[in-house]
């Protein structure tokens, strides 16, 4: 498979989705070929990255979703490496506080909005809001007008759903790409993964006995992140559903959609205007009249 077979429609079914890289071997890419692609990515995706700061015209928006353990913090890690840290910012939404609650569910996903030429990581998302909450019910405790939560279960989220759509064709429509990515791991590759958590003693820190509970509401976290994916994902504003259980795999196509989304863009560097290149032709000359006394080569 391609890696643009892995973006989700509204016919998205997450049973028949792979969690594992088995398209990737018979694809013949394997371990040692997609570290070697992913570095080419990389280096593409710094230029490029330079190239967007530089033009200021487009930011981007990468929305990261998964399980426990799916891999979501080394992947960031990995596919970043090369980029410059003076034009990303990485945030990670935990349990909202007092404060975030007392606001609209998206306010904190607005402050942490890149400016136009940045790129912004979002490590969970406002999406949060609409999978736990919608799995533990938690909207029916909110303290909000009934007006706003005196409905069904169905038209609530039919109601969160339309407003993250409006949402992110807004950013669009205003210079920034949104760009999800749904860390698929299966049940089973979280279960060793936790494990070695255990084992481990340096992992030890990862582990939390809170998800064990989560873990035990998978199903209903798979029924709602398909329904969430198929009505969210749209021309704008794509999901991509990326097998996780092969950390390699996941690295790698999410490198492929961070180049593609950079492309997309088709940043481009400046150019001057006539005057302005004029006074640069005699800034350099006033430079070169100094003559060689006190200054040094580059070596």
């Amino acid at each position: 498979m391609d890696w643009k077979d892995y973006r989700a429609d509204e016919h998205f079914v997450m049973r028949d989705a792979p969690t594992d890289a088995k398209a990737a071997r018979e694809a013949g890419l394997d371990k040692q070929t997609a570290a070697r692609e992913m570095e080419k990515n990389i280096a593409r995706c710094a230029e490029l990255q330079d190239a967007l700061y530089a033009d200021g015209r487009e930011g981007i928006v990468i929305v990261l979703q998964a399980m426990d353990a799916a891999g979501k913090d080394s992947t960031i890690k990995h596919v970043l490496s090369g980029m410059n840290p003076q034009g990303v910012s990485v945030t990670s939404f935990k349990q909202p506080s007092k404060e975030e609650l007392a606001h609209d569910y998206l306010w904190r996903a607005v402050r942490a909005l890149p400016e136009r030429g940045r790129i912004a990581i979002f490590n969970r998302s406002y999406y949060e809001d609409v999978l736990v909450v919608d799995v533990h019910d938690m909207y029916k405790g909110y303290r909000m007008a009934s007006r706003c939560i005196d409905e069904s279960e169905e038209m609530f989220f039919k109601k969160r759903y339309r407003q993250i759509n409006d949402f992110e064709e807004y950013l669009y429509e205003n210079g920034f790409r949104v760009v999800k990515i749904f860390l698929n791991v299966s049940k089973e590759t979280q279960k060793e993964r936790f494990l070695a958590r255990i084992d481990d003693e340096t992992k030890n820190w990862k582990f939390s006995a809170s998800d064990l509970k989560e873990r035990a509401y998978w199903d209903e976290y798979m029924k709602t992140y398909q329904s969430v994916i198929r009505a969210t994902s749209t021309k704008h504003s794509p999901w991509y559903v990326v097998p996780a259980d092969k950390k390699w795999y996941a690295r790698y196509l999410v490198s492929q959609i961070l180049l593609d989304t950079l492309e997309a863009c088709r940043p481009q560097y400046p150019e001057l205007p006539r005057a302005d290149r004029e006074n640069l032709a005699a800034c350099r000359a006033s430079l070169e009249a100094e003559g060689g006394e006190g200054a040094k080569k580059e070596e």
